[in-house]
């Protein structure tokens, strides 16, 4: 089943939220201590990726292009209205000054963007192998369960997002290679990676209120980046 890993996700993610509502009455100062080992975890995690491919040249005009796109498109803007929308339909309840909108937005960019959701979603749509997905899934659980201690409910509503930005991509991939050449895809996912590292560093900072980068405003380079390596090998060969 080509989806099975992109389900069990999903499904991690929905338990692991299970798990932060129990967590609610966690003291403050616990949460943002625990928030800050996220960050930091994340961090490292986004340098590891960024170091992924040593096409610097590719992954910075693959940001330029997709900071312009989505800067155009005001795509932040559009997810937090997603967002805000949600929120209303909570108004009169307990949760109706939570920031449903943050916790759907933050979970969303952080269980989206990494280099384990495209890769494990092509490896089950290219070989049927969904054990990076699994893996993904018990990671996400956990973040899931401490992101809902500190903004609520709203990260269940990330599953939606990955549902359909993993279930693309698996589905996708089922026909990929009869697209693109075997060194090309290879190239891709090593750009991918390194580009999506650096959005992945972003949010580390952002969760340490150390920046305040619009980070789903430079999610179109993730799509980018396959236009821009196109041209980097086109060029490259007449050199």
């Amino acid at each position: 089943m080509v989806l099975y890993g992109t389900l069990v996700n999903g499904l991690g993610i929905l338990v692991g939220t299970v798990f932060g509502l129990f967590f609610t009455k966690v003291p403050e100062r616990y949460k943002e201590t625990i928030m800050s080992g996220i960050g930091l975890t994340v961090v490292i995690i986004g340098i590891m990726m960024g170091s992924s491919s040593d096409r610097i040249v590719v992954i910075l005009l693959s940001l330029l292009t997709g900071a312009i796109i989505g800067e155009a498109i005001k795509l932040e803007d559009r997810l937090n209205a997603l967002g805000q929308w949600i929120e209303n339909k909570f108004q009169g309840s307990s949760q109706s000054q939570s920031t449903i909108a943050q916790g759907f937005v933050t979970a969303s960019l952080i269980f989206v963007i990494g280099a384990m959701a495209v890769i494990g979603s092509l490896d089950s749509g290219l070989r049927g192998d969904h054990e990076v997905l699994v893996t993904k899934a018990v990671i996400d659980g956990f973040v899931a369960m401490v992101l809902t201690t500190t903004l609520g409910i709203g990260v269940v509503f990330s599953v939606i997002p990955v549902l359909l930005y993993q279930g693309s991509i698996a589905m996708f991939a089922t026909q990929i290679e009869r697209l693109l050449p075997g060194d090309y895809l290879q190239l891709f996912i090593e750009d991918m990676t390194s580009t999506g590292g650096l959005l992945i560093l972003a949010i580390g900072l952002n969760l340490l209120n150390v920046t305040h980068i619009r980070v789903a405003n430079l999610l179109p380079s993730l799509i980018t980046v396959g236009f821009i390596l196109l041209a980097y090998n086109w060029f490259s060969g007449w050199f």
